[in-house]
């Protein structure tokens, strides 16, 4: 549901240069990261702000009103246009609409970097710290940066964050200059559950997947159906799991319509 409703996004759409942004890895739980910070994970639209413009992940040209990035800083920062937990769906709706309206009162931009500034990680946000003390009147939140002095405090924060209807964690080295691409000093941490489908058709892949399967159409235990489209090997896709059989995906919590989100292909279920 969530890539559905970001392809919305980008139809008609204006594209600049595509930022070069960092990205997240997936946590191993055997990794020691005393002495990193954590963050709520914020499950809204990346908004890169690059000095003159908002631009999507993809470098779409976003067209929020006039006065939402009115005291907006001459210097890139990176985040997530954010509305509240559970509210993704209403958030593109607001974002994507061709006239801006009042709704982007509601919006608020969660900023979790500075890229163009030296130092580590709160160095470089410091910076936006001390622009936004003189320029009060914008949607700009920093994102609170949780020092880790023991490694429990992971899965104590992720149970807390997760119980309050959030998606998930980050954790971040704070150590590092800003680097782009997917990053080992950049992690995200999720809570996922797994349920069982029965595999009613086989999707045909495009590009890389031509002449594979794409994905599976399944239908769930209530009725319910649902497209998985990753998990699966090259192997996989070349011989796919067969129509009727049961199939274990994993997905990381439900939509407003109870539908599982981000699922992910597991197994064959045994």
């Amino acid at each position: 549901m969530k890539l559905f409703l970001i392809l919305l996004l980008l139809s008609p759409a204006v594209f600049a240069d595509k930022p070069d942004l960092f990205l997240l890895k997936t946590y191993d739980s055997n990794q020691n990261v005393v002495g990193w910070v954590m963050s709520e994970k914020f499950d809204g639209i990346r908004g890169f702000w690059d000095g003159q413009q908002l631009l999507t992940r993809g470098g779409k040209a976003l067209n929020p009103p006039a006065w939402f990035v009115a005291d907006y800083p001459p210097f890139a920062i990176d985040g997530e246009l954010w509305t509240k937990r559970g509210d993704f769906e209403h958030l593109v709706s607001i974002v994507r609409t061709k006239k801006p309206d009042e709704r982007w009162r509601h919006v608020t931009h969660q900023i979790f970097e500075a890229p163009d500034q030296q130092g580590g990680l709160l160095n470089r946000l410091s910076i936006l710290a001390d622009y936004l003390t003189k320029h009060r009147n914008t949607p700009i939140r920093i994102i609170n940066q949780i020092p880790i002095t023991k490694q429990t405090q992971v899965n104590n924060f992720l149970r807390e964050i997760v119980a309050k209807g959030g998606e998930g964690i980050v954790l971040r080295n704070p150590n590092t200059p800003y680097q782009t691409g997917r990053l080992s000093s950049a992690l995200k941490v999720k809570q996922h559950s797994d349920t069982e489908c029965i595999v009613q058709e086989i999707l045909a892949g495009k590009g890389k997947y031509k002449n594979k399967m794409g994905a599976v159409l399944c239908q769930m235990n209530n009725g319910q159906q649902i497209k998985i489209g990753t998990g699966f090997s090259d192997k996989e896709r070349e011989n796919p799991p067969g129509i009727g059989s049961e199939i274990t995906f994993k997905y990381y919590g439900l939509s407003k319509k109870s539908q599982p989100k981000y699922p992910v292909y597991l197994r064959i279920t045994p």
